[in-house]
This record gives structure tokens, sequence and C-alpha cells, in this order.
């Protein structure tokens, strides 16, 4: 056995630990099925279409944004769909050059937007999410992208598995690795970095596993470490609008800091079911997450509202509108929106 083989094989490894330990939501993020089909070694990786299908609005999503009047969620098998009337209804994109698994995905207007995920891809839109053309792939590696921030129409920021952060400043055309130093008391940086979310002071946050977050000042380059006295992984966060930062993942895990990060309290949520996706908007807060949990705030998430799904739908990401609207991602596709209470 050759070192790379090696090396490939504890990768798997302690990817089916962490996908087993975390659940399933993490297990299909970290890519423990596309690992497993990986291409041997010197055969080159094959990317393909995502096929149109009539079922797509059935597909598992994971991410969401709000692109002036449009919704664009991307999902499994390189799914894409637009709602262009506050997610009552959801039509497939015409045209994305990959099958893999997107993550998330940025806009900086209505039409110029990214999408990344599995094999290490990062498309690129410039007409809203219709159409995508490919400007990253890294099918051998398979060393998969779970988040993108773009501050504007040049500068953009995307991590993923193992401390990877790629960074950009002409649009995407071109991405670079940049350097994590390792955590304190670390010998490497080899974190899995599973969320972004920037706050109006321009800073990006990264959150990750080990309860820790990660801080950069200068849209990517370089990074700090807070810890919030958790230990399990973070899956997900956002900035409120009074400045407050919010974390949450693993087992109901859901933190927040008032002085930037300095400190942190727990927000207890009644259970423990892991939470997905947080959304912000206007002092309201929508968290959502697995067994069908969906927390409501109005106060810039001081204190929430606890539901449940009657149907436990396991759910993936969220987006706030206004006159109170939410629209919910799920294993099986868009939720119709209801009404904030």
């Amino acid at each position: 056995m050759n070192n790379d083989f090696l090396l490939r094989h504890a990768r798997i490894v302690r990817a089916v630990r962490i996908a087993r330990s975390f659940g399933p939501i993490l297990g299909v993020l970290l890519g423990v099925s596309a690992w497993s089909q990986a291409p041997a070694d010197g055969v080159p990786a094959t990317l393909v279409p995502a096929h149109r299908v009539a079922h797509a609005v059935r597909a598992e999503m994971s991410g969401i944004a709000v692109v002036g009047q449009r919704l664009v969620a991307v999902g499994d098998h390189g799914v894409v769909l637009l709602s262009d009337d506050a997610g009552t209804a959801w039509r497939q994109a015409t045209s994305v050059p990959v099958d893999a698994r997107l993550n998330a995905t940025s806009f900086v207007d209505e039409r110029h937007g990214w999408a990344v995920g599995h094999r290490g891809v990062i498309l690129h839109t410039q007409d809203g999410g219709d159409t995508w053309i490919l400007q990253r792939s890294a099918a051998q590696e398979d060393r998969p992208l779970f988040a993108v921030h773009f501050f504007d129409a040049s500068h953009g920021v995307a991590v993923g598995l193992w401390s990877l952060v790629l960074l950009t400043d002409d649009g995407g055309k071109t991405w670079r690795e940049q350097t994590v130093t390792p955590p304190p008391g670390a010998k490497k940086a080899d974190l899995n970095l599973l969320g972004l979310f920037a706050d109006a002071k321009g800073r990006l946050f990264a959150v990750a596993e080990k309860g820790m977050v990660l801080v950069s000042d200068d849209q990517g380059h370089a990074w700090r470490y807070i810890e919030t006295g958790y230990q399990g992984s973070f899956w997900t966060g956002a900035a409120t609008s009074d400045g407050a930062l919010l974390v949450a993942g693993l087992r109901g895990s859901l933190y927040r800091s008032v002085d930037d990060g300095k400190t942190w309290s727990r927000i207890e949520i009644g259970g423990k079911a892991s939470i997905t996706g947080i959304a912000g908007a206007d002092g309201r807060v929508l968290v959502v997450g697995l067994d069908g949990l969906v927390l409501r705030s109005k106060d810039n998430a001081a204190s929430f509202e606890p539901a449940m799904r009657p149907d436990r739908l396991g759910l993936t990401a969220a987006a706030l509108l206004p006159q109170g609207r939410e629209v919910l991602l799920s294993r099986n596709g868009p939720v119709e929106f209801t009404s904030g209470r």
C-alpha cells in the first residue's frame, strides 16, 4: 500500500466515525458516500450536469438565499430550485453543470451568486440562479466545501473539510488556499468548517467542530479562534440586527454572545434536536432543526418561542421574508411558508 492510499483510508475512517457520532445531517455533509465511490488513484474523476427532473422539489435541500424578490435554494444531486412568489411555487434551474451535492449559496445582488459543495465544486451564476457555470472542482480529492460568503462581486471565501479555506479576489475566476493556524494546544489545523456568516462590521465567522468559532477581520486572510465552552460541533450561525452572535448545532446546542464572542451563554431549547439553520431579519430570528424543530424570536434571540412540526420533518435551512413569512427547507424539499407568530 502506498502512502496516498493509507492517508485516504484514514480520512474515510475518520469521516465515518464523525458521521456515526454526529447524526444524519452531518453524515450527509461530510460526504461519506461520495468517498466510498471515489475514483481509483490515477483515474480522472468526471463531473456530469445535474438532471432536470419532475421530482426536483422533493430533493434534500441544504442552503437558501433571498435574492431580491427571488429565493434560490441548493441541495442534493446539484439541484437548484428557484421561487419568485415567496416560496409558494418552485422550479428547477435551467442549467447546473454538476450533479454533486451543493451545500450553500451566497449572492451579492439579484443576479450574481455562487454555490459550493461536494467534489470541491464552486459554481457561479450571473442571471439570478437560472444558469450556472463551473469555476472550480477537485473531484479527485473530493474535499467538500460546506459554506461560502461573498462580500462583494470580487471578494469571496469558501470553507470546508480539514480547515480548508479558499479565497478569491476576482469573482471566483481564480481561487487560492489560505493556510489556517492550528487551534490553541493543537499541532495542526484540521477542524471541519461547517458554516459561515458575517456581521454588520464586516467580520466573517466560521462555525466548526469542538465548540470552536473562527473569526476573520480581513475577509478570510487571517483567522483567530473563539472558544464557547461547548465541546460538540456547530453547524450554523448568524449575527442578529442588534449585533449579537448566535451559533448552533449538535444535540440542541444554541449559544449567544452579546460581547463580540468574549463570553457565551447557552439557550435551552427544551430538547436535543440538532439545529441546522438560523435566519434573522429586523429583530426576528428563526431557528430550525431535525425532528421538526422550529424556534421563533422577536427580540434578537434574547428569548424564543419553541415549536415542533407535528410531522417531525427534518428541517435543514430557513429564510425570513417580509410580513412574517417563513420559508423552510427540509430533507424532502422546500416546505410551504407560514406566518411567524
